[in-house]
């Protein structure tokens, strides 16, 4: 389980948690993230002199996009270092500046979980592609043009694109 014993980190001053997080997990429901096999994080915990927790550490797995052009799954490794601080709830204030979370002053742990989720999503490119030359799919019948050439994209052209078109014949 990825959760921080914090008596245990206040007594032994670091604290190495590792754990995994099935690709199934409620805890990816709605966020847009899918996984092809389990995270793995591995963390380490510290104190900072200000009652401040500190954990920094890194989360593998093998992440799963479409790719931007022609919809195909892509499966890619995926790799991201992590900071999360954890400040003393009553010091953090109303309005946090967003990159610390809040730590109650009777919490007897943590449970990275949430803050994890938090740090993946920011963290996962935006697109993927399913190879650099990817041709996508026709704008009229939706073929995959990877896999073959459909019949329509020279019929009936849009005579708007005339002029562009003719400039890249020349």
């Amino acid at each position: 389980m990825l959760r921080v014993d914090l008596v245990r980190l206040e007594r032994e001053g670091v604290l190495r948690v590792e754990g995994a997080i099935d690709p199934d997990d409620p805890l990816f429901e709605e966020s847009g993230l899918r996984f092809a096999s389990p995270l793995h994080a591995r963390i380490e915990a510290t104190i900072a002199g200000s009652g401040e927790v500190v954990m920094r550490g890194s989360v593998q797995g093998s992440l799963v996009q479409e790719c931007r052009r022609c919809l195909a799954d892509v499966s890619s490794p995926f790799d991201t270092e992590l900071t999360l601080v954890f400040i003393p709830a009553d010091e953090l204030g109303e309005d946090p500046a967003g990159d610390a979370y809040p730590l109650e002053a009777t919490a007897m742990e943590l449970d990275l979980r949430g803050p994890i989720r938090e740090e993946l999503v920011l963290a996962v490119p935006s697109y993927a592609f399913c190879k650099e030359d990817c041709k996508g799919l026709c704008s009229r019948c939706g073929t995959n043009l990877n896999e073959k050439n459909c019949q329509c994209c020279g019929e009936d052209a849009d005579s708007r694109w005339d002029v562009l078109r003719a400039l890249g014949s020349e």
